[in-house]
C-alpha cells in the first residue's frame, strides 16, 4: 500500500434539515398556547409580519380589490417531509394537498355509563385534566380530611395532624420520631401510634421515612407483602445498582416469578404526595373542539379562540423596497419576506396536519364520543398514521401538549392511544381504559357487606368478555385510586358509621 497524498471520489446520501425545515417540526409540536408565544417573537423579529383580524377574504372579490397585504394560503402539506427531515431548498414544499374527508358514523346512542363529567388523564402514568386545576387540595389538606373519622382518640388524631404537616411534597416524614415526641411533649410510642394512622391513610405510601418503607406500606395494602417481596424490598440498593441475577437467589424465586415482582414494585408509586399539589395548577385549554354534527357525526374544528391568524404586509415590503438603494438592504428585505411566507405556510399547514390527525382520532374512537370510556378503543400511532397516509412520527408531534374538547370533558390527544388487553371471545382485545371503567363500575355497586376481593373481580371481568390476571387487575385498581378490598371495608364500614 503507497503511502502518501491523493484524491479519491466518494457518493453518499445525507439528511440535510434546512432552518425552516426545522422551524416546522418545532410548530407541529407546539401547543395553540405555545404557538400564541411562538408568533409574537415572530412579529417583533420580522417588520413585514403582522396580526389579521381573522376575517377571510371573500373567494368572490376581484383581486384588485383584495387586502394586498394579505398571502393566498395554499393547501401544501409537508407531513412526511417534515416527519422526516427531506427538503431540497429553503423554499416552501409545494406538494398538491388531498382533501380532508372526515368520514363520521351515523349510529344513534345514548351517552353511556359515564356521563359528561369524565375527565380523561393525560396518561396512565400522568395526572389527569382534572387534577390540573386551582382547587384542588393539599397533601396536608386531604390527610386532615381523613384523620378525624379514623382516629382513635383526640390524643391521637392531634398527632397525627402535626405529623401530617411535617410531611414534605412527596408525602415523607423528613424529621424523627424522637424530634416529634420531644416537640409535642409525649412519649415515643403515643408519636409511633399517630405515625401508624397517617400511615393508614389514602394514599398509601405517605407518612413513610425511607423509599423502602413506602414500598413496603403499598405492598402491605395491595397484600403481596410475603417473605420474597420483603427480601426484595430490603435490598434496594441491589436493584438500583443491576445486581438482578444476585438478588434474584436472594429472594429464592425463578426467572417468571421475579419478573413479576419487578412489575409489581414498579406499579407503586415512590412519591405518593405529588398527585397533590399546593392548588396552583394553570387550567388547560383546548386546541381542538369537537362537536355534534347536524348530519349525526362530529365536526372537528381547531380553537380560533388561541390561535392569532398571521398575514404578510406585502404593501409595506413594495414601500420599502422602493426606498432601498443599498443591495445588501434589499437581500435582507427579500431574506424577510421569504419567510414571512414560510412561516405563514407552515402554520396553515400545522392546522391542516392536526385536524386532519384529531378527524382520524374522532373517527377511530366513535364509540367514545357515544358512550363513554367503556367503548375506548386500543390504539396506536402506526394506525392513524396508516390510515392517513402520514408518517408515525408527524402523529406523535401532533399529538404532544395537545387537548381536545369534547362534551364528555377535555382530553389530552394521548388519551386515545391506549393499549388493548386480551379478550375471551378472541375478538381482539378492549382498551385499557375500557377495563378500569368497568372496575370502578363493579367497585361502585359493591354490597359494603361484600366487599369485593380482586379473584373475584377477575371472575366478573371474565364474564363481561376481558381476560385478566389477578396483578393486572390490582394495578388497574390501583391507577384509578380506589384501594384493596380491606382498604375499602375499612373505608366504607366508617361511611357507615357515620
Amino acid at each position: 500500500m503507497a503511502l502518501g497524498p491523493r484524491l479519491d471520489l466518494r457518493q453518499s446520501q445525507s439528511l440535510v434539515m434546512t432552518p425552516q425545515l426545522q422551524q416546522a417540526i418545532k410548530l407541529l409540536a407546539l401547543s395553540n398556547l405555545e404557538i400564541e408565544t411562538f408568533i409574537g417573537e415572530a412579529l417583533d423579529g420580522n417588520p413585514l409580519l403582522e396580526l389579521g383580524d381573522g376575517a377571510p377574504a371573500a373567494p368572490d372579490s376581484a383581486p384588485e380589490e383584495i387586502d394586498a397585504r394579505r398571502t393566498t394560503l395554499e393547501s401544501s402539506p409537508v407531513d412526511q417531509l417534515v416527519a422526516e427531515g427531506r427538503a431540497a431548498d429553503d423554499r416552501p414544499l409545494d406538494i398538491d394537498a388531498a382533501a380532508l374527508d372526515t368520514e363520521r358514523d351515523t349510529g344513534d346512542g345514548d351517552r353511556g355509563d359515564w356521563g359528561a363529567d369524565l375527565r380523561g388523564p393525560a396518561g396512565e402514568d400522568g395526572p389527569g385534566i382534572d387534577e390540573r386545576g386551582g382547587g384542588e387540595p393539599s397533601l396536608a389538606e386531604h390527610l386532615d380530611s381523613q384523620i378525624g373519622p379514623a382516629a382513635r382518640d383526640p390524643v391521637q388524631a392531634f398527632i397525627a395532624r402535626h405529623i401530617a404537616g411535617q410531611l414534605d411534597e412527596a408525602g415523607y416524614l423528613p424529621v424523627s420520631l424522637r424530634e416529634i415526641a420531644a416537640e409535642l411533649g409525649v412519649s415515643e410510642d403515643l408519636a409511633e401510634d399517630g405515625l401508624a394512622l397517617v400511615q393508614s391513610l389514602d394514599p398509601t405510601g405517605v407518612g413513610a421515612r425511607s423509599l423502602a418503607e413506602c414500598l413496603i406500606l403499598q405492598a402491605k395494602e395491595a397484600d403481596r407483602y410475603d417473605p420474597c417481596m420483603a427480601r426484595l424490598l430490603d435490598n434496594l440498593d441491589l436493584l438500583a445498582r443491576g445486581e438482578l441475577p444476585r438478588l434474584k437467589r436472594m429472594c429464592g424465586v425463578d426467572d417468571e416469578d421475579f419478573a413479576e415482582m419487578l412489575a409489581e414494585l414498579r406499579g407503586y408509586d415512590p412519591k405518593p404526595g405529588l398527585r397533590f399539589g399546593s392548588g396552583g395548577g394553570e387550567p388547560v385549554t383546548p386546541d381542538i373542539l369537537v362537536t355534534p354534527g347536524k348530519d349525526g357525526g362530529w365536526d372537528v374544528s381547531i380553537n380560533q379562540a388561541t390561535l392569532p391568524r398571521l398575514i404578510v404586509n406585502r404593501s409595506y415590503y413594495v414601500e420599502m423596497r422602493g426606498a432601498c438603494d443599498d443591495k445588501t438592504a434589499r437581500a435582507w428585505l427579500s431574506d424577510k419576506l421569504a419567510d414571512a411566507n414560510w412561516l405563514v405556510k407552515a402554520l396553515d399547514q400545522r392546522q391542516k396536519t392536526i385536524l386532519k390527525v384529531a378527524s382520524e382520532l374522532v373517527k377511530q374512537q366513535d364509540g367514545f364520543f357515544r358512550h363513554g370510556v367503556s367503548q375506548l378503543r386500543p390504539l396506536t400511532l402506526r394506525q392513524v398514521a396508516e390510515a392517513i397516509a402520514m408518517h408515525e412520527s408527524t402523529v406523535s408531534r401532533v399529538t404532544s401538549n395537545k387537548y381536545l374538547h369534547c362534551e364528555r370533558g377535555t382530553f389530552e390527544l394521548k388519551y386515545f392511544f391506549t393499549s388493548g388487553v386480551g379478550s375471551t371471545d378472541g375478538e381482539g382485545g378492549a382498551s385499557a381504559e375500557a377495563v378500569k371503567a368497568a372496575i370502578k363500575q363493579l367497585i361502585d355497586n359493591e354490597d359494603p357487606k361484600a366487599i369485593l376481593s380482586d379473584d373475584t373481580l377477575v371472575d366478573l371481568l371474565k364474564a363481561r368478555g376481558f381476560e385478566l390476571a389477578r396483578r393486572t387487575v390490582a394495578k388497574y385498581r390501583e391507577a384509578i385510586g380506589l384501594g384493596s378490598s380491606v382498604q375499602r371495608r375499612r373505608q366504607k364500614a366508617l361511611a357507615g358509621v357515620r
